[in-house]
């Protein structure tokens, strides 16, 4: 037996696989290095994309050669077709949706992605327990444990990341689910499973370690939806940070079970670096993580009860006048959100930027951390229309010099230049906002009068006396103020 398990491990196939592993785990370090900054993101993208190729053909080599050479004659023939038709069929399907998603899609496609890996995690957890069940050893146990936990994390993300796909494509209310108890709920829940993993790993077959591991899997599925459920809308990207994590440790999960050094490596650092921009998010939203995951904001409904406040009557100005305001101010301040994303008014916003600055007006962009419905939504939306890093710049950046900014351009957003957040009872009240209202003049684009944000709520600076409404579609709004401006 001892000779057997040193004729595998002396294999060529797996001493490059170890290697290959190693430059993959770098290459995903300098990745996510890369990542945290906007003028790297592109090489960080890139050092990701090679790092999980090398590890793709490392794990399919060796693959095809233990088939080969420790199968049947003919199997490493048959383990590599199956291995490029599996290739094929999702690579075709990735092309696909990648070609035909538009940027507004791509936070639930995101979501959809990671309800991908828990559903493989509860995959690998059970076909690593019909492999392996319980054993009289007692090491076996630490392995039955490791397949329990794989399979908690992985179905609590498959169910939590489908609710978050439906509430963010709209399928499905975005207002929060509240239950009675529902945090008693949920704790209970979590016990229960605790000691479902503790009594599955003892267990001493199939037929007795399928019991608790089927409990644990439906209980889990439960208490995946029912947290994501109970998040009200305008914490959703503070949702999508958070089931990223969750993939990440499930991927990790995975990679125990299955003994895989570069899984468990790739899973911790997604499933860290999702925790931490989770917290930077909740940081910046005066929010606490807890306080999300138990209800996140409009944890009350989120949509206030009783009859809406009165805030008098709005104002509207013409795309002319908006150009007559931006080319005799000295400093412009825009501020986007989901609108300009639904609009892909990011390019004409862009040409308008450089007709300013041309112009020798200074312009800049304040991104709220929960603009969009993900984190960096904004972000990604300007870097893609070429729109300079350095003028981009953090609410916190910003906000205390707007008193000085001429014109504010508001283009798309709602909740996050909100002042009502400053209201008690308010459904996103705590929550720092841009202080827009504090500039000379405010211009907000918004399609109609009628829709309020994600989280429900008015905005009553649509109501001040520096603020008009430039309504209709925003991209044709700009377009319109581009021209009047030539």
């Amino acid at each position: 037996m001892q000779e057997a398990i040193l004729e595998i491990m002396s294999t060529p196939s797996l001493v490059f696989q170890g290697v290959a592993y190693l430059i993959a785990a770098i290459l995903f370090i300098l990745a996510l290095a890369g990542l945290s900054k906007q003028e790297t993101a592109s090489r960080g993208n890139r050092l990701g994309v090679i790092g999980m190729a090398v590890a793709l053909v490392a794990t399919i080599w060796v693959s095809i050669d233990f088939s080969a050479r420790f199968g049947s004659a003919g199997k490493g023939y048959v383990t590599g077709i199956l291995i490029l038709l599996a290739l094929a069929v999702g690579a075709g399907i990735g092309i696909w949706r990648a070609r035909t998603v538009e940027m507004t899609q791509m936070p639930e496609l995101i979501a959809m992605l990671h309800s991908f890996v828990g559903l493989a995690a509860v995959i690998v957890g059970y076909n690593s327990f019909f492999l392996q069940p319980g054993s009289e050893s007692s090491e076996n146990a630490f392995h039955m444990g490791e397949v329990g936990l794989a399979v908690f994390i992985g179905a609590v993300t498959f169910t939590g990341s489908i609710v978050a796909y439906l509430k963010l494509s709209g399928k499905i209310s975005g207002s929060p689910l509240i239950l009675p108890g529902r945090n008693l709920i949920n704790l209970g829940a979590i016990i229960v499973s605790v000691v479902l993993i503790i009594w599955f790993a003892w267990t001493r077959s199939v037929g007795i370690g399928l019991i608790p591991l089927l409990l644990l899997t439906l209980i889990a599925l439960a208490l995946g939806a029912h947290l994501v459920l109970a998040i009200g809308g305008g914490d959703m990207p503070v949702v999508v940070s958070m089931l990223n994590s969750y993939s990440g440790w499930a991927a990790a999960a995975a990679g125990f079970t299955l003994g895989n050094d570069l899984l468990i490596i790739t899973g911790a650092l997604v499933g860290s670096s999702g925790a931490y921009l989770s917290y930077i998010m909740c940081k910046a939203m005066n929010r606490s993580f807890i306080s999300v995951i138990l209800g996140g904001f409009g944890s009350d409904g989120a949509a206030p009860s009783g009859a809406a406040p009165e805030y008098g009557e709005h104002t509207e100005v013409s795309t002319d006048d908006v150009a007559k305001m931006l080319t005799s101010a000295q400093s412009v301040v825009i501020v986007p959100g989901y609108g300009m994303a639904v609009a892909q008014a990011q390019y004409p916003v862009a040409a308008l930027t450089k007709k300013l600055r041309d112009r020798g007006i200074r312009v800049r962009f304040a991104i709220h951390p929960v603009a969009g419905r993900l984190p960096g939504h904004m972000n990604v939306l300007l870097a893609e229309a070429k729109v300079p890093y350095d003028i981009v710049l953090e609410m916190d950046e910003i906000n205390d010099d707007l008193a000085n900014v001429d014109v504010c351009l508001v283009i798309g957003a709602n909740d996050v230049v909100n002042p009502s957040s400053a209201e008690p009872g308010s459904p996103i009240a705590g929550m720092p906002v841009i202080h827009v209202w504090d500039a000379k003049k405010v211009v907000v684009f918004k399609r109609s009068m009628g829709n309020v944000g994600y989280a429900g709520v008015q905005n009553p600076l649509f109501f001040n006396e520096n603020t008009d409404m430039c309504l209709g579609d925003a991209k044709a709004s700009v377009d319109a103020i581009n021209a009047a401006i030539e």
